[in-house]
């Protein structure tokens, strides 16, 4: 495989696609498998909708000079964005963590465009297909690059940094995430590690939140850039506030965010940090943070008549959920209510992670719906609270037994569309 050939008709052509359904002209298209299909058998399709080339690994699909055999057609694709990455020199910034990741990408996508035209990881394309794409989506007029990273076993974060070579890197935190393929806590940390790896081999910087102290000692021995609420931090964050929304305060600046939760200040203090690493201006990183509006079901504050919903739908793993209990629990107020779904992707702990945040709200004062079968499986008598196995019997009940609150909270992993709560409420 000539992946030199690959990227000049790459240069030359409108992009890169993998599916057959979106296919731009003059793009080319990488034939990829997948376990129910197999997108060799698209590569006809591909040409008569316009596409420039078509890359192909199986023989029998080889139809003219305008396709491309190789011998796999994702490594073609992961080395044609490798190489393409090395022609455009540009420098990246690299991002992974348990979570927070996509809204950390946002902020600071957000930061970096005030000084720099940035290219980002759209939504969350962020695994071994998705990060290739990003690169590919990077062009000359890109002076700056932000690659989301995701991983659920060891040795994928390794992977993709060996792809994207990132210039600096950026972990968000170590949590309860992907715990089934990782292998429980310490696997995870492992595994998210393997960005520091990178960084340490190859000379390159970390951005460091100094308030964790796995962080913090990870990267003693890598050259690093940091943040946090200690004097020893490169950029020193002088108060946190969140009543709902975060409110942080730095080198005499304020940022009052549209973010909700305590736990999303290390997202804006990070975004800070590179703002100030990068020489964005202290005026115009506030104005990129305050004027950013989360959406996709990501810490979203809904009103609903007198009904105010803290929309937070979009994942959920056991550290996740922890802290934005945490949050609800301490804004102020009555007439609080939580609707949990169950956490995905725990392996043999679901259970026990889900009796934990059982547990944790069994004293609170805030009435709380559990929908899952895992939670279900966790269900404990108490005069707050309700449980469902699924979401149709927890629809039944709220249909004949309206929810009163002024204030709510919707949390669970994205297989539990838990979105789905909105239009229960109020009704």
């Amino acid at each position: 495989m000539d992946i030199t050939h690959i990227h000049s008709l790459f240069l030359e052509s409108s992009g890169v696609s993998t599916d057959t359904r979106k296919i731009d002209p003059d793009s080319i298209f990488f034939a990829l498998k997948g376990d129910r299909f197999d997108a060799n058998t698209f590569a006809s399709q591909a040409l008569d909708k316009g596409a420039k080339a078509v890359i192909v690994d199986n023989p029998g699909y080889v139809i003219d000079s305008r396709t491309i055999l190789v011998k796999d057609s994702l490594v073609a694709l992961q080395q044609l964005a490798r190489r393409h990455r090395e022609y455009l020199k540009l420098p990246i910034l690299a991002l992974t963590g348990s979570n927070g990741k996509t809204t950390s990408k946002e902020l600071l996508h957000a930061v970096l465009s005030k000084k720099f035209k940035t290219g980002a990881t759209k939504g969350n394309l962020n695994n071994h297909i998705g990060v290739p794409l990003t690169l590919l989506s990077f062009d000359r007029s890109t002076e700056f690059g932000i690659v989301e990273m995701g991983a659920n076993h060891q040795r994928e974060i390794a992977a993709l940094c060996e792809i994207a070579q990132p210039d600096y890197g950026y972990i968000t935190n170590f949590g309860k995430a992907h715990l089934e393929g990782f292998g429980g806590v310490q696997g995870v940390i492992k595994g998210k590690s393997e960005m520091y790896d990178f960084l340490r081999t190859a000379g390159n910087e970390a951005l460091v939140n100094l308030d964790d102290p796995i962080q913090d000692e990870k990267t003693r021995d890598i050259q690093r850039f940091t943040f946090g609420t200690t004097n020893q931090a490169d950029v020193v964050i002088r108060s946190i506030t969140a009543n709902p929304y975060v409110s942080v305060s730095f080198d005499g600046y304020t940022v009052n965010s549209h973010l909700i939760g305590l736990y999303n200040a290390a997202n804006i203090n990070a975004a800070i940090a590179a703002g100030k690493r990068f020489g964005v201006a202290d005026a115009d990183i506030v104005a990129a943070l305050e004027d950013f509006v989360p959406e996709n079901n990501r810490s979203q504050i809904l009103k609903k008549g007198d009904l105010e919903i803290i929309l937070d739908a979009y994942n959920a793993n056991p550290s996740s959920m922890k802290v934005a209990i945490e949050n609800f629990v301490q804004l102020g107020g009555d007439g609080k209510v939580a609707f949990l779904g169950d956490m995905f992707e725990l392996g043999d702990e679901s259970l026990a992670e889900h009796e934990k945040i059982v547990d944790m709200l069994a004293d609170s004062q805030v009435m709380t719906y559990f929908v899952g079968k895992d939670f279900y499986a966790s269900r404990i008598v108490k005069p707050h609270f309700d449980f469902f196995a699924t979401f149709e019997q927890l629809e039944s009940h709220l249909k004949s037994n309206p929810v009163v609150a002024q204030r709510v909270l919707i949390k669970g992993s994205r297989g539990m569309a838990l979105e789905r709560v909105v239009d229960l409420l109020g009704c």
